[in-house]
């Protein structure tokens, strides 16, 4: 049945009923006509019509009709009411709220920026705004121009519960719109640490990171030299995926100090990483070079035509590409966990890894596993013996 059919059934339907109100169709949407309460004149009715802004189509006609009968119920209750409605009131008053929500996360965007103190770089604050806001700040506009919430501690919550419980999505989350609530100075409910409840200690106990068996045995899957350079890199000095198109590989030539400098440029800014496992430096052949031009896959790093993220993202692709059972991210756990084991100070190897002392802490030391502590176990008891 076409929808002129469709239309024609319809009202013909509600006149049978003893329903006086009508559908009609008006260009490409549908307005409801028929004898209504004056707006002035309560107590006078006159012929007018109500603009529902509903599509003319098979759905659209099924909103309609139960438009008419509740708008018909409710005069036969003395309960009809314009304001209910008029959709023009409404939509300006979305337009307001739009524009209100649009202009406030803006002015936190601005303020991010502006504060210098949030990272060392400008392409780690644009990395930073990119992954761990932006997400979460376009799911609340996107909520908040579909209904006519205001920016506020409820609509904050009703966004934050949005993510799954105990999901990294939602403690991020509760981060952003945390730094949100702070700039806009809203005080956020007192349980909102609890409402956030991050993946980390909870989920971190369970993930399974790679043995150093695991990773040598990967490295030979790689068929291509320079992305087989990529994954020793990072490997063996525990980088973030973009890291490694921005750090100082002078330091592998032949006499080098092994001792790696990644640039300033970076998403937490400047810091150098020593190897561990050391030997891993000749394992992986990252000290088989004379020319450091061209070491690395051919791919795009002028931050004003691409950013760290996507980078990030490239390395991601070719590890599934060559059917790598882990992550990137999770060679840089692995070499968290490593130095965990062999003992180095939580202060020097949180600012290898180019983060505070009190995430490394949280994070990594959640991350050990009982192989892990049997070989921290076995290790010291070898000591004990000697």
């Amino acid at each position: 049945m076409d929808e002129n059919q469709k239309l024609i059934d319809l009202n013909q339907d509600l006149e049978s009923k003893g329903i006086n109100l009508r559908v009609e169709k008006r260009g490409k949407v549908l307005n409801i006509r028929g004898s209504l309460p004056d707006k002035k004149s309560p107590n006078l009715s006159k012929v007018q019509r109500i603009s529902l802004k509903l599509p003319f189509n098979i759905n659209g006609l099924e909103e309609a009709k139960k438009a008419i009968e509740l708008i018909d119920y409710q005069l036969k209750i003395s309960q009809f009411c314009w304001s209910n409605w008029i959709k023009e009131k409404a939509i300006s008053s979305t337009k307001t709220n739009k524009t209100a929500v649009s202009n406030e996360i803006e002015s936190f965007k601005k303020n991010f920026f502006s504060d210098t103190s949030r990272s060392k770089s400008q392409a780690g604050m644009i990395s930073t705004w990119q992954s761990a806001y932006k997400p979460y700040l376009n799911r609340l506009i996107g909520v908040s121009h579909k209904s006519s919430l205001t920016l506020n501690k409820e609509l904050l919550v009703k966004i934050l519960l949005s993510y799954k419980e105990n999901s990294r999505s939602r403690q991020q989350c509760g981060i952003a719109l945390g730094a949100l609530a702070r700039h806009l100075k809203l005080k956020l409910p007192e349980n909102w640490k609890q409402l956030q409840s991050g993946y980390g200690i909870n989920e971190s106990n369970f993930r399974e990171l790679p043995s150093d068996e695991e990773i040598i045995n990967s490295f030979q899957l790689i068929p291509n030299p320079k992305w087989r350079f990529v994954f020793g890199l990072m490997a063996t000095y525990g980088l973030r995926n973009h890291e490694v198109f921005f750090s100082d590989l002078s330091c592998l030539k032949k006499g080098g100090d092994k001792i790696l400098r990644v640039f300033p440029k970076t998403k937490t800014g400047e810091h150098q990483v020593w190897p561990f496992h050391p030997e891993w430096v000749g394992l992986f052949e990252l000290d088989n070079i004379t020319d450091i031009s061209d070491l690395l896959p051919d791919i795009k790093t002028d931050l004003k035509e691409t950013t760290l993220q996507h980078i990030g993202r490239r390395v991601s692709e070719q590890f599934r590409r060559y059917k790598i059972s882990f992550t990137p991210y999770d060679l840089r756990h692995a070499w968290a966990v490593r130095t965990i084991l062999i003992g180095l100070p939580n202060t020097v190897a949180a600012k290898m890894m180019g983060h505070s002392v009190s995430i490394h802490t949280k994070t990594y030391h959640h991350w050990i596993t009982r192989r892990d502590q049997q070989i921290a176990v076995d290790s010291a008891l070898s000591r004990v013996k000697c």
